[in-house]
Parts: C-alpha cells; sequence; structure tokens
C-alpha cells in the first residue's frame, strides 16, 4: 500500500472517533462514526491495496462487535473493554507460543527482522507481558477514571506506550540479531 495513505487507512478510524467525542463529549455519540469510518478503512484497502490486512479485519469485526454492543445497551462499558479483550488476546496467542516453542511474532516479523530463536522467544516473551500490561492499564484507567481520561489514554497513552516499548527493545534485537 502506498506508504502515505497506510496510516490513514489504519488510523483513520480513531481519529474520526477521538473528533466525535471531542465535538460531542460522549463515547456513545462517537460509536456510530467510528464503526462507519472503520467499514470505510476496510472498503478503501479492498480498493487500494486488492486485499485487507488481518489486523484491520480483525479490529473492523472488534469494532462492529463492541461498538454495535454499546450503541444497543447504551453503555461506554462495551468499546472500553474491547482494548482490553484485544491486549489479552495478543498477550494469550504469544504465551501459547511461547508455551509451545512456536513465537508467533516470527511469522509476523520474520521477513522485517532476522533473530536467533533465542531472541525470537525472548521478543515473544516481552510482547506477551508488554500486552498484558496494556490490558490491566486499560482496566484501571477505565473503571477509575473519566471518559476523557480513558480517551486521551487510548489515543496518547496506549500509543506513547507502544512507542517506548518498542525503542526499549532495540537492544534487545540487536544483541539477538543475525547477520546475513
Amino acid at each position: 500500500m502506498k506508504s502515505s495513505i497506510k496510516p490513514l487507512i489504519e488510523f483513520g478510524p480513531l481519529a474520526v472517533f477521538f473528533y466525535y467525542f471531542i465535538k460531542t463529549g460522549e463515547i456513545q455519540s462517537a460509536i456510530l462514526p467510528l464503526m462507519i469510518a472503520a467499514v470505510i478503512a476496510i472498503v478503501a484497502s479492498l480498493i487500494l491495496e486488492k486485499k485487507v490486512s488481518p489486523m484491520l479485519l480483525f479490529s473492523t469485526i472488534l469494532i462492529l462487535i463492541f461498538g454495535s454492543l454499546t450503541i444497543y445497551f447504551n453503555d461506554p462499558f462495551f468499546i472500553k473493554f474491547k482494548v482490553t479483550l484485544v491486549n489479552l488476546i495478543f498477550s494469550i496467542v504469544l504465551f501459547i507460543g511461547v508455551y509451545f516453542k512456536k513465537p508467533f511474532l516470527k511469522s509476523l516479523m520474520g521477513s522485517s527482522i532476522k533473530l536467533t530463536d533465542y531472541g525470537w522467544m525472548g521478543l515473544s516473551k516481552r510482547w506477551a507481558y508488554f500486552f498484558l500490561s496494556l490490558a490491566i492499564c486499560n482496566e484501571i484507567v477505565y473503571r477509575n477514571f473519566s471518559d476523557a481520561v480513558w480517551v486521551n489514554f487510548k489515543l496518547f497513552g496506549i500509543m506513547g506506550l507502544t512507542f517506548i516499548f518498542i525503542f526499549s527493545q532495540v537492544f534487545f534485537i540487536q544483541k539477538n540479531s543475525i547477520e546475513n
């Protein structure tokens, strides 16, 4: 996909959600625009790339399910819990891979970085714990703070923590990389 369009497709629905939340101050009012933007992102991906990435598809399906529940019950719990659930799923999948000595990160990222087997297992464990930590943080934030704090955490906090985590792994990756 064109590099300038890909971030728009991937982060567009989140930006739409944030815009409507800021405009209305209500999570419920931002859900329908989020759902529409997520479907538009799928269509745009199909048109521009002739395929949809598994992550975009997975995310859109969960947005549609949990967004519908949020609208139907008029309760933002569902869309807030989606963040916890997604991070728990990623964490559990990675832990299962580590348990069976099949680092799933290798199949996802193996074409971009080359690591030793030890490196893939270590990186998988680190990502699994990171996703588990994000799930716990999300639970703490949405249960104890206002919707505005949660929305800002969702948009800026999780993204910021993810960038910090990625940068914190650079030395581990370098230490365990395989020279070509």
